[in-house]
């Protein structure tokens, strides 16, 4: 009996079978972004700063935590984003540095540990799409080509000197003898303020690598700009069989080596999607059927992002960007926003077992403004649908976006879903500025009545709700503020009311 085959197939939606929390746990799973994009801890390193707040997590309700990019940059401050090298999380001195800007290895592993005792699970960032920081370069042959359409040659093939050789010397032939070279690259670019010397020529812009072996662009990729092939940096060819065992060691060595559920997969419209999908095919037969996945592939358009949905056959959830975007609106629109639309066009409403749903996230360029943040937070913690991720910016004090009173708020929505926000939902999507849906309960929750408005104001909406007969000659108290009651007659009717 093939044992991975029967615990799923390809139509069963990755949310159905892949781990989210403990096993046998009844409360509710929920994934905290455990970062933004320029936070520090003050005195202690970042995973030690994690390590600290896992028991707090753990208690919260939170069963994952999405760490950054572990890898070694190409920068000393780097993010991981300029993935210089994935086999090194902080152990070697490369880069004139031998921890991340989030650590030493040592420091990560400790982490991981205390995460796996308090029973959170850890997800990597996986930067698999292009790499940064070479340490010496070549020459080969490249042509420039559009920006705005990469499919299109600006000029005949010349031949130019470009950083594309990766030797590692602080790491040297440790977990991996791959040494990366032009051979396995499609394309780089040329950047006229290079702080960290990608090519040297005279002309900015993309070119693509020609010559021997080369095959062009990828075409499993998205087809914005012509061919989305490339994004930044030294774009990988994943169809080379060297580049692929690489990748493909390393992903259970990854999960391996920190204890790591799974993945967040970075940035997938610029990567061959065959890869993408062996990539975590491999990988989980190599670890666990029930290894987590989830795919960052940015488009506030549904009908882009369901093709995706197919291709990768069950293999990975997607973030619901969407349903992002739709908040963003909302935001900017406010009391001209028709709540009753939020949630249409999104992931989760098409294909809930697929949608991993956020409201916000590290320097996007769609912030969800204050005055919706805590109803977009509602509509993802506390409906039955999707599975929610919490950004670390919108909970802990940072300079990017920290509000105190909209934090305060979140960490009670969260502690609302983890008591009280379980069963069927039942919608009353019934006016344009005020919603409202009821969470029936289990056998061991009571479930909840949950309504939002974006009206101008001091001005009050209510809508009457059922929450089941179960609740006759009961009285609800509302959770976020000190007043506020509904009495629920004997059918199981209230009416419930919110000020804008």
């Amino acid at each position: 009996m093939n044992i991975f085959k029967t615990l799923f197939s390809s139509s069963q939606a990755p949310l159905d079978y892949m781990k989210l929390g403990p096993d046998g746990s009844k409360d509710n799973p929920l994934m905290v972004q455990f970062f933004t994009w320029d936070t520090r801890a003050e005195g202690i390193s970042w995973w030690q700063h994690l390590e600290n707040e896992i028991p707090t997590l753990a208690e919260m309700g939170f069963t994952q935590v999405w760490l950054p990019p572990p890898n070694k940059a190409a920068d000393k401050d780097g993010r991981g984003y300029d993935a210089y090298d994935l086999w090194d999380l902080g152990e070697f001195n490369q880069k004139n540095t031998v921890a991340t800007r989030w650590g030493t290895k040592e420091e990560l592993l400790k982490a991981c540990r205390v995460a796996k005792e308090n029973k959170v699970d850890i997800i990597i960032d996986a930067v698999l799409g292009h790499k940064l920081g070479a340490d010496r370069y070549e020459t080969f042959q490249a042509v420039s080509v559009d920006p705005q359409n990469r499919l299109k040659d600006l000029e005949k093939v010349r031949e130019i000197e470009g950083w594309t050789v990766f030797d590692f010397p602080g790491r040297g032939s440790k977990y991996s003898t791959m040494r990366w070279n032009q051979e396995h690259f499609t394309g780089i670019k040329k950047e006229p303020n290079d702080l960290i010397g990608i090519t040297k020529l005279d002309t900015k812009g993309i070119y693509r690598i020609v010559g021997k072996g080369h095959k062009g662009w990828s075409k499993n990729v998205d087809s914005e700009l012509g061919n989305y092939d490339y994004l930044l940096g030294i774009d990988i060819d994943h169809r080379h069989p060297k580049v692929q065992r690489d990748f493909f060691s390393w992903g259970p060595w990854i999960l391996k080596t920190t204890g790591a559920a799974g993945f967040r997969l970075d940035a997938i419209k610029h990567i061959d999607r065959d890869f993408t999908r062996s990539f975590l095919e491999n990988t989980r037969k190599s670890t666990s059927p029930r290894m987590f996945s989830v795919a960052e592939y940015w488009s506030g358009n549904l009908e882009s992002v369901l093709p995706y949905t197919r291709a990768f056959k069950g293999e990975t959830a997607f973030f619901d960007v969407p349903l992002h975007m739709n908040f963003h609106h909302a935001s900017q629109q406010y009391s001209q926003y028709d709540l009753r639309t939020i949630m249409n066009n999104s992931l989760v409403k098409a294909k809930p077992g697929y949608a991993v749903t956020f409201v916000e996230g590290q320097s996007l360029q769609s912030w969800v403004g204050d005055d919706f943040k805590i109803q977009a937070y509602a509509l993802i913690l506390l409906r039955g649908t999707g599975h929610p991720c919490v950004f670390y910016g919108d909970m802990y004090p940072n300079t990017e976006c920290y509000n105190e009173h909209i934090a305060r708020n979140i960490r009670l929505l969260i502690k609302a879903r983890k008591m009280f926000a379980y069963g069927a939902t039942q919608d009353y999507f019934s006016a344009k500025n005020c919603i409202g849906f009821v969470r029936m309960g289990d056998s061991t929750h009571s479930g909840c009545a949950v309504i939002l408005s974006n009206g101008e104001s001091d001005y009050a909406h209510s809508i009457r709700m059922n929450v089941g007969r179960a609740f006759a000659g009961t009285t609800f108290q509302s959770y976020l503020t000190v007043d506020g009651r509904v009495e629920i007659d004997s059918q199981g009717w209230g009416e419930v009311w919110v000020k804008s």
